[in-house]
C-alpha cells in the first residue's frame, strides 16, 4: 500500500533549513490538541481504576462506559439507542480507517467519498480498501457545505462527511442533514458523519446524524452513522475514547470484525472516559475558552466567529509562501491548507488551531496580523 506522506511531515520538511527568529517564543497553531489540563475528575478516575490492569477488556466495551455514552447522545441530541446501536472504540482515529476496510472488503471496485478538504485517515481507509475516491468539495463559492451531486452518489459504497466541518469551520443544519439521509437511502450507500468537534460551539449547537434520520423517517438509522470521542471535547484526546453509533444490522458485523482488530481500551482509561462522557460542565469551561479565542481572532484578524470548532481557515494569496515567512520571522507554525486537500484550488487557506490559553492566543494572533490582508 502507498499512503500519502502526513500533512505534519509535509510540513516539517517545507520548514526544513529555516531559522526562525530567536526574538520569539515559538507557538505551534498545527493540530488540533487541546493545551488545557485534562480535568482533574478524571484524572482521578484513572488513578482510581488502575488496579483494572490486571484484566483484559472486552471488545464491546464495558456496560457503564456505554451507558454514559448513550445518555450524552439522549441529553445532547434527543435521541435514545440501543445498545445493539452503539460500540465504544479507541478514540475515533482507528474506527475511521478500519470501519471502511470492514465495509467495503466484499465489494468489488468499491467507491468511497469524502468531503475535500480532509482528515488524511479517511484518503489512508480509503487506499486500505483498493476504493476509488470521489471528492466532495468544500469551497467559498458552496460555502463549505457538502451538496449532494446524485451523479456522483451513484457510483459510491459510502460516504463520509466531516460537519461541524474542519479545517472550514462550516455546519449543517437539520433539513440539510435530513436530504443527506434521504439521498443514502435513495442511492443505497452507507454514510457517516465524522463529529468530533460537536461540543465545541459559539452558540449554535450543530444536530446530529441521527436526530437527521430519524426526522427524515428512518428511526432504525439505516445506513447510517456517526463518530464521535471526548479528545477535544474533555481536552483528553489521550484517553482514546470514542464511539460508533446508528444502524445496527451494520454494527452486529463490524463487531465481530473489531474482535479480530485487538483494538480494546484498557479498563482505567474506559472507566475515565465514562466519568467524562457523563459530566457536561468541564465541556461548558472548554467551551467558554475556545470562545475567547475566536472573539480575539475576530478582533485582531476581523476573521467571522464560527458556529463551531476551534479552528480557523484563514484565506491567503499562497498559503506554503504564508506558512514559510510566518515561521520565519515570528515563529509560530500554521498548517497549509493544500496539505489537507487533493485536486484543483482557486482558493488558498491555512489551518490554524486556537488550542491554546487566551494569553498565548492574542500572542500569536498578534504575530500573524500584519500577514493578513
Amino acid at each position: 500500500m502507498q499512503f500519502e506522506t502526513y500533512p505534519f511531515e509535509k510540513l516539517t520538511r517545507l520548514l526544513e533549513g529555516i531559522t526562525p527568529d530567536p526574538e520569539y517564543d515559538p507557538i505551534t497553531l498545527t493540530i488540533g490538541e487541546p493545551q488545557f489540563a485534562t480535568p482533574l475528575f478524571i484524572q482521578d478516575s484513572l488513578r482510581e481504576s488502575a488496579h483494572l490492569l490486571n484484566k483484559y477488556p472486552k471488545t464491546a466495551g464495558e456496560q457503564s462506559l456505554k451507558d454514559a455514552q448513550k445518555e450524552f447522545v439522549s441529553y445532547r441530541f434527543g435521541v435514545s439507542l440501543r445498545d445493539d446501536q452503539i460500540i465504544p472504540t479507541f478514540g475515533t482515529r482507528e474506527v475511521l480507517f478500519n470501519f471502511p476496510q470492514f465495509l467495503l472488503f466484499d465489494k468489488q471496485d468499491p467507491v468511497m467519498a469524502f468531503t475535500n478538504p480532509f482528515y488524511q485517515i479517511y484518503e489512508g481507509a480509503a487506499i486500505a480498501s483498493r476504493a476509488k475516491v470521489e471528492y466532495i468539495n468544500l469551497t467559498k463559492a458552496n460555502g463549505f457545505k457538502a451538496l449532494i451531486d446524485p451523479q456522483q452518489l451513484k457510483k459510491c459504497n459510502f460516504v463520509i462527511i466531516n460537519f461541524p466541518n474542519v479545517p472550514s469551520a462550516a455546519s449543517m443544519d437539520i433539513f440539510e442533514l435530513v436530504a443527506w439521509v434521504k439521498a443514502s437511502l435513495e442511492y443505497v450507500f452507507f454514510f457517516y458523519n465524522d463529529t468530533a468537534t460537536t461540543e465545541i460551539y459559539t452558540g449554535y449547537k450543530d444536530p446530529s446524524l441521527l436526530e437527521a434520520s430519524i426526522k427524515a423517517g428512518n428511526p432504525e438509522f439505516k445506513n447510517i452513522l456517526v463518530v464521535n470521542s471526548v479528545s477535544k471535547r474533555s481536552s483528553a484526546p489521550g484517553l482514546r475514547s470514542g464511539f460508533i453509533a446508528g444502524d445496527a444490522t451494520i454494527l452486529k458485523e463490524y463487531m465481530r470484525y473489531r474482535t479480530y482488530v485487538g483494538c480494546a481500551s484498557p479498563l482505567p482509561l474506559q472507566e475515565a472516559a465514562a466519568a467524562a462522557w457523563e459530566d457536561g460542565g468541564h465541556v461548558a469551561f472548554f467551551r467558554e475558552m475556545y470562545a475567547r479565542n475566536l472573539d480575539l481572532s475576530a478582533q485582531i484578524l476581523g476573521t467571522p466567529i464560527p458556529k463551531s470548532t476551534f479552528y480557523l481557515w484563514l484565506e491567503v494569496e499562497d498559503d506554503l509562501s504564508f506558512t514559510k515567512r510566518l515561521y520565519k520571522e515570528k515563529n509560530v507554525k500554521v498548517l497549509p491548507g493544500s496539505f489537507l486537500t487533493r485536486g484543483e484550488f482557486d482558493e488558498k487557506y491555512v489551518r490554524i488551531a486556537l488550542v491554546e490559553d487566551e494569553r498565548r492566543t492574542k500572542e500569536a494572533l498578534e504575530r500573524i496580523q500584519p500577514y493578513v490582508q
